[in-house]
């Protein structure tokens, strides 16, 4: 099965993220850690980042966590929550921004409120990936709400063709199970319960069951 690398929309350098090798702008000032008196970090944000950094001997160790903070309470890395997460960590907005745009989970522009991330890798490629991915696009892609992206891999070959739903995996779906996987999100409700990854049974007896 011959496959099409045009299938999937990726940019020109390559990459399938928008925005990480923006150019710089050169003429702006070097950045400076926010000054605590005049940046206010709202005090629940400021007490998950600082307890991430006690985890960690340096504290730029605690930059990915953090930064997931940010994104948990504003939808995305945005520059003000940057700022913020920077304020408390005493580092330089630009150190944290370099971390996000690095990492395909964090996103640096505002995104849907579901995460739908279809794997494209080798493994779900050859079981139909690309068609997934385009039933996903046609079905969702207009939906401001969903944020539907191909993905590199997933590390869930054995069911694919997989895709992660706000945080859960499902698979294997078929391209015609899309809009019924999209309205189900939109209910709220979770979708094909009985292919998600958390409740396929374990060959350990002991592992705990999320049934």
């Amino acid at each position: 099965m011959a496959i099409d690398p045009t299938r999937v929309p990726r940019f020109g350098h390559g990459s399938r993220v928008p925005g990480w090798d923006d150019a710089v702008d050169l003429t702006k000032d070097p950045e400076s850690v926010p000054d605590p008196a005049t940046t206010p970090v709202p005090e629940e944000l400021r007490e998950q980042i600082e307890a991430y950094m006690a985890r960690y001997p340096e504290r730029r160790s605690a930059a990915i966590p953090a930064l997931h903070a940010v994104q948990a309470r504003y939808g995305w890395c945005s520059p003000e929550g940057i700022r913020e997460a920077a304020c408390v960590m005493r580092l330089t907005p630009a150190y944290l921004a370099a971390v996000a745009t690095f990492y395909d989970m964090l996103f640096t522009q505002p995104v849907g409120k579901h995460d739908v991330f279809v794997c494209t890798n080798i493994s779900c490629s050859l079981c139909g990936a690309d068609e997934l991915f385009e039933a996903f696009t046609e079905h969702g892609g207009d939906d401001p709400d969903f944020n539907i992206r191909a993905f590199e891999c997933l590390g869930a070959c054995d069911i694919a063709p997989m895709v992660s739903i706000d945080g859960s995996y499902v698979g294997p779906v078929r391209p015609d199970e899309v809009p019924e996987v999209l309205e189900a999100v939109r209910r709220g409700e979770e979708p094909l319960p009985d292919r998600q990854l958390k409740r396929l049974k374990c060959a350990d007896p002991n592992a705990p069951s999320q049934s």
